[in-house]
């Protein structure tokens, strides 16, 4: 099964306990963690080591940016660490990104936005005026820049728990959404059905019964649990018994003449069989939706389950009596 992948971004030295932290929660989570130090990242011998780090951003979910007051080591593509550029990747990938800063960086980030223009001006929990210059930079992001403060790897983790947490509310909330946008679906094919049916009930196409017919046989209940049975994704119609043989024959299916033979106990039933490598399936269709052999229209509240029967049973694997043990 898949799982979430969270790549964690920073310089490494002075905040290596936290990114150790942040690893055991998120694994604990059941989710995969990136970090380069632990060998997650494929390696190439055709671009600088950090290029593959960039290119495993776009194989990632999410991203935990973590900003503490050492630069880190500068980039080979541009004048950014490392650790900056990562972000810059994530967020253009359009990735899933929550950010921390050290609480003593942010709070003197005030200070530097009251001082950004006396480049004299000397800090204290920084070792590079750029981390400013950068926080600067993600906080004027018009999305995607959740920034909080912190202190211990348990103010990261907490926060990061209920962000998941309302991560996987939203994921089944969409779903639902889902079902209700396939039902609007469902409803405007049926309007558009209705349309052409209008259509060709108006006094121009009043003697076209032949394309009423297929409109009609279109939304049939019948090449509804057909198309749904057998997987059909493209639309079709069903006139009569000798559309439907042939669409079944097609696709694997041997009408069984049981009923032919014994027609005194199945007098009211077609059937055919199919056989897959691990599976016996049979398809059992009533003869009262034919009426000399031509499909009868049934609206969708008058349709029976008994009508159509699809049944699947699992073959018994034999297994050989002479096997080597």
């Amino acid at each position: 099964m898949a799982k979430p992948r969270v790549f964690i971004s920073s310089t490494f030295y002075d905040l290596k306990q936290i990114r150790a932290d942040l690893n055991m929660f998120i694994e604990n989570l059941g989710y995969e963690t990136i970090r380069n130090e632990e060998g997650n990242i494929p390696y190439g011998k055709d671009k600088a080591l950090e290029e593959y780090c960039y290119k495993e951003i776009k194989n990632i979910d999410i991203l935990v940016s973590i900003i503490g007051g050492r630069y880190g080591s500068e980039s080979k593509r541009e004048k950014s660490s490392i650790s900056q550029i990562e972000l810059r990747t994530a967020l253009k990938e359009e990735k899933q990104v929550y950010i921390f800063i050290e609480k003593n960086v942010l709070s003197e980030y005030e200070t530097y936005l009251l001082n950004k223009e006396n480049e004299k001006t000397i800090y204290k929990y920084v070792d590079n005026l750029k981390i400013y210059k950068f926080i600067e930079e993600v906080k004027n992001l018009n999305a995607n820049n959740n920034i909080k403060s912190f202190e211990t790897a348990s103010e990261i983790t907490h926060y990061l728990k209920e962000q998941f947490a309302g991560l996987f509310q939203s994921f089944l909330e969409n779903q639902r959404r889902v079902k209700e946008v396939s039902i609007i679906d469902n409803l405007e094919k049926t309007a558009f059905t209705l349309n052409k049916l209008v259509n060709y009930i108006s006094n121009e196409n009043i003697e076209k019964d032949t394309e009423i017919n297929q409109i009609l046989s279109l939304n049939h209940p019948l090449v509804e649990k057909v198309r749904e049975n057998l997987q059909i994704e493209y639309s079709f119609y069903i006139e009569g018994f000798n559309d439907l043989n042939k669409l079944l024959e097609a696709r694997g299916y041997t009408k069984d003449e049981f009923d032919e033979i014994f027609s005194d106990n199945t007098p009211n039933e077609y059937y055919w069989l199919k056989e897959t490598e691990r599976k016996n399936i049979k398809i059992t269709i009533s003869k009262e939706i034919f009426e000399n052999n031509k499909l009868k229209f049934i609206k969708k509240n008058e349709w029976k389950e008994e009508y159509f029967l699809y049944q699947t049973s699992d073959k018994e694997i034999e297994i050989p009596d002479d096997l080597p043990f």
